[in-house]
């Protein structure tokens, strides 16, 4: 007896080359009962590779099948078909002819488990649900609102929450938590590429960066401006009354007084209010190089 070749599965290479890869699955025959039997029964007792490749390329449409039904989670057709394959492969590990059923009816369930399980870490690094419950709750929940013809894109109402809350057995909150994570779509990598209409491509983070100071930077500025007023405040000491005045209000206020409106006020010329803001100026300068000094070489005076 000749020696049979074996089956090659097709390779899905992503969304481009998909309706190639749709075309090539319907090229496999469906199993009748008898033979998905004896080929299962020749996998179970000799590890038949040969086997394992027919009864997985029999049941290739229907992993494609289930994936059209998760679209709507945003994520390629061809990964959900590509993970969906993943769990055939598991249903026909396990499959036991024996016990009655076909290997669709089996197999499903091990398809749906690995592609659910892929929608939930695509959708978040944080897990959107441990419990049984919630993972229902998450892939229940768009049905139920089409079911109440609740808006895709906003809250639900409190009735609709505590319907979908009650048929799920979950709490209320968790409605609501579900449907905005759901509502803002799920995590996306910072290294998704992005178009705008000047600068061409780029990438999420090229648009992340903080242009504020640095934190460190920006208690170090702070602590040296403390420093420098409890200098200024000291060093204003070195000078009269009339020198303070004068010189807070030329150079140290956010509206400066001008030569004309201070002359006025201590009945002296323009030009002396001037002289006199001079040399308050050069008495401050001193004072403020005197105090700098004594601040670094403690005790040297």
């Amino acid at each position: 007896m000749s020696k049979s070749k074996a089956v090659a599965i097709p390779a899905l290479g992503g969304e481009q080359s998909l309706n190639r890869y749709l075309s090539e699955i319907k090229k496999y025959p469906v199993l009748t009962a008898e033979q998905e039997y004896m080929l299962a029964k020749r996998y179970q007792e000799h590890e038949d590779p040969e086997a394992a490749a027919q009864l997985v390329s029999s049941h290739l449409r229907l992993v494609a099948k289930i994936a059209m039904g998760y679209r709507g989670y945003g994520l390629p057709v061809s990964d959900l078909i590509s993970e969906g394959n993943v769990g055939l492969m598991q249903g026909v590990k396990k499959f036991e002819p024996d016990r009655g059923f076909r290997l669709a009816t089996y197999a499903m369930w091990w398809i749906k488990a690995s592609m659910q399980e892929f929608i939930l870490r695509s959708w978040s690094l944080v897990k959107m649900g441990t419990t049984a419950a919630q993972k229902k709750l998450f892939f229940n929940l768009r049905r139920m609102k089409k079911q109440l013809e609740a808006y895709e894109d906003t809250d639900l109402s409190p009735e609709d929450v505590t319907k979908i809350a009650t048929d799920l057995g979950v709490p209320e909150q968790e409605v609501i938590n579900m449907n905005r994570r759901m509502m803002m779509g799920g995590d996306g990598s910072l290294n998704t590429p992005m178009r705008n209409g000047e600068d061409g491509s780029g990438e999420w983070q090229d648009w992340l960066t903080d242009d504020r100071p640095l934190q460190d930077e920006t208690v170090a500025n702070a602590e040296e401006a403390q420093v420098r007023h409890e200098m200024l405040v000291e060093a204003m000491d070195a000078l009269n009354e009339r020198e303070q005045h004068i010189l807070t209000e030329r150079r140290l206020t956010e509206n400066p007084q001008t030569l004309e409106e201070l002359s006025q006020v201590y009945d002296v010329s323009r030009e002396r209010i001037r002289q006199i803001e001079v040399r308050a100026f050069e008495k401050l300068q001193k004072a403020m190089q005197r105090i700098a000094g004594e601040r670094l070489l403690p005790g040297a005076a």
